[in-house]
């Protein structure tokens, strides 16, 4: 077989090109925000994603033959129709969105004008923090802006130094002799103990570094107590670093993190749904609700996800407010990233295996159980990823063909249905999705959650809660050799591949429309392999600095000169302007006065232009309020949307500075 004429080319071009048009033009016209252009993308995204499927199922595929050359593509297709099902299922959810922003403003409103504030407990769980992480939740949650509110530090490593520190600062810390039941089991422990304490009618749950910004509790409680159905008011979870991707392609700016399609726009659908779940930390509960399901689910890792889906079977609904409340440390490193993966993955199997469960207990509709269905779709279909990756390689080296297609049907079925997918994703997600980037996120867990499905089969239940470490010193560069083998001799390999197109000695004299449509193939795996590649070897990381713009005033030898704050951290500040000309360095001592600080003492560093780097010295006081002013209020400091244009430099100049 050799390639179709020039005219059947240009042909499937056009219809590709006009394709392209009409989904530009209808991501331009239609509003993500209106539910009928919901609805009408939507449709025309699936029906060139079905229309693709129906093509790979009756023309794709060898005669069925117990052998690897029917076999292997039976596989393939296997979990490409999960991702495809997954990916319909996920269109049909965000025909619905709902946002509570204006409810919650009306019920704090409501809460203001009644008698009193009903009192909140607020339970940081922690387990081998340091603490410069703790301290950001803990000084965050005193800091609230509420006037009936416990702080209560659940240390499930028994530290005397945090009893100390929790002394020191005002929160009550609490601990119990065993680990048992893991995070689960040390909220219960601190259901029951405060019950004998506050008992405060709603339980506000923090994970150690997530820092609630000052209204938090004024803008979920009183939603929380406006209807008797709601048992949680769960609010998304915002970083103030860059994940190990979007650092380690230098993106931070123009690459958003992972999860924020899932919790700004696809939490918001499924509440709509009535099926939105809670995440783990930054959520207010009703005590009440939590003493009739026997408190928090202990049967599996995924407390959180058991914990809304218990409610549910109680006829009790979790509610999404789409608001940036809490703002927390995102998976530092790449082993960390991967094993928070992986621990969500089995928390998901394991729920659903449950007698009492959402795929096998009672008490649940039908809309609730295929919700939960689509979230176990999700770690189902990560391994089509690992067989992408690996595809081209095993067709040039294995003469084994993951489908037999020319690249020109490819054309004519294929590239519409991706077309509608990258460009409705755009649209739905405004701006939070980028191909190829998005592809290789994926990639860097994909292996990972496929060998703990695989373990799952063997033992579903009984493995330890493993905790994502945060903080520490990163300020040196690590390789992850292991993983890094693994991309790179993927990315490798599928080089290799087309090279070997060309120079083996069996290579046809004309290259056929298989052989072309599978070189095509190879270089697409090879670019998504070496970007998960270039993410194992991590650039280190300095303490966290924010980006600010803001004037501030400097004392010193007996003048006060103005200058533009640019950066801050806990520990350090960035100031420009002439007065940096006019100071002496090298430790020299100054004040500088800051917004909600006051004047505070610095020693120069080093100077780079017109940019002066200084070490703050603040006292104990203004140390707290400074971690509680950077920490609870640091929305803006990652990108919350994407762009192509800056990812692609970022991953430029990773690719030329090297691993």
């Amino acid at each position: 077989m050799i390639f179709p004429s020039a005219s059947d080319d240009l042909s499937i071009l056009t219809i590709d090109a006009g394709i392209l048009l009409g989904l530009v033009v209808m991501a331009r016209l239609l509003d993500p925000l209106r539910a009928k252009d919901r609805v009408l993308f939507g449709v025309t995204a699936s029906a060139f994603l079905i229309l693709y499927a129906l093509w790979r199922w009756n023309d794709t595929l060898p005669p069925f033959a117990l052998s690897a050359e029917s076999l292997w593509p039976r596989l393939f297709i296997s979990f490409e129709f999960l991702a495809i099902l997954y990916t319909l299922i996920s269109i049909v959810i965000l025909f619905r969105s709902t946002d509570r922003i204006a409810q919650a403003d009306a019920a704090q409103r409501e809460l203001a004008g009644s008698r009193g504030y009903p009192a909140v407990d607020i339970f940081i769980c922690t387990y081998d923090e340091p603490l410069e992480v703790l301290e950001r939740s803990i000084l965050s949650a005193l800091a609230l802006d509420y006037p009936n509110a416990t702080v209560w530090v659940l240390d499930d490593t028994r530290r005397d130094w945090l009893r100390d520190y929790c002394a020191q600062v005002g929160a009550n810390h609490l601990t119990r002799p065993d680990n048992s039941g893991a995070k689960a089991g040390n909220l219960n422990h601190g259901l029951a103990a405060t019950a004998r304490e506050s008992n405060a009618p709603v339980i506000l749950v923090l994970d150690a570094d997530f820092a609630p910004r000052r209204d938090f509790l004024k803008r979920t409680v009183g939603l929380l107590l406006s209807d008797p159905e709601v048992a949680i008011v769960q609010t998304p979870q915002f970083y103030y670093n860059a994940d190990p991707i979007q650092h380690n392609l230098l993106a931070g700016k123009s690459w958003v993190d992972d999860q924020r399609f899932f919790f700004d726009i696809f939490q918001p659908a499924k509440d709509a749904w009535g099926c939105a779940f809670c995440v783990g930390t930054s959520f207010v509960v009703r005590r009440d609700r939590l003493d009739e399901i026997g408190g928090f689910p202990q049967q599996a890792i995924s407390e959180d996800i058991n914990l809304t889906y218990t409610m549910l079977a109680r006829g009790y609904r979790t509610w999404w407010l789409n608001e940036p409340l809490s703002f927390g440390l995102s998976a530092e490193g790449i082993p960390e990233y991967i094993t928070q993966r992986a621990r969500w993955c089995l928390g998901t199997i394991q729920v659903a295996l449950l007698p009492n469960g959402p795929l096998f207990g009672g008490g649940f509709s039908f809309t609730q159980r295929w919700h939960y269905f689509h979230g176990v779709l999700n770690w189902l279909c990560k391994p089509f990823m690992v067989l992408l990756l690996v595809a081209p390689t095993i067709y040039w080296f294995g003469g084994l063909p993951a489908f037999e297609a020319d690249y020109l049907s490819f054309l004519r079925y294929g590239v519409p249905a991706l077309l509608g997918q990258i460009i409705y994703m755009g649209w739905i997600s405004r701006g939070r999705t980028l191909p190829l980037f998005m592809e290789a996120t994926h990639a860097v867990t994909c292996f990972a959650v496929t060998a703990t499905l695989l373990s799952a089969i063997v033992k579903p239940f009984g493995r330890p809660f493993k905790i994502t470490d945060k903080g520490g010193d990163r300020s040196t560069p690590r390789v992850h050799w292991k993983l890094a083998g693994i991309f790179g001799l993927i990315a490798a390999s599928s080089a290799a591949s087309i090279l070997w197109a060309f120079i083996s000695p069996y290579a046809a004299s004309e290259i056929s429309s298989l052989d072309f449509f599978n070189l095509l193939w190879a270089a697409i795996a090879m670019l998504i392999a070496f970007i998960a590649f270039l993410v194992c070897f991590e650039l280190p990381r300095s303490g966290d600095v924010f980006e600010t713009d803001e004037p501030a005033w400097l004392s010193g030898e007996g003048k006060i000169l103005s200058c533009r704050l640019v950066g801050v951290s806990p520990t350090s500040v960035r100031f420009s302007g002439p007065a940096g000309d006019a100071l002496e360095l090298a430790g020299w001592r100054y004040q500088i006065h800051l917004e909600g600080l006051g004047w505070t003492d610095i020693s120069m560093v080093s100077r780079s232009g017109h940019t002066v780097l200084a070490r703050l010295e603040p006292s104990a006081e203004q140390y707290r309020r400074l971690v509680v002013r950077l920490f609870s209020g640091s929305y803006g400091n990652i990108a919350a949307v994407a762009s192509l244009r800056g990812a692609l430099a970022g991953l430029l100049r990773r690719g030329f500075r090297g691993a």
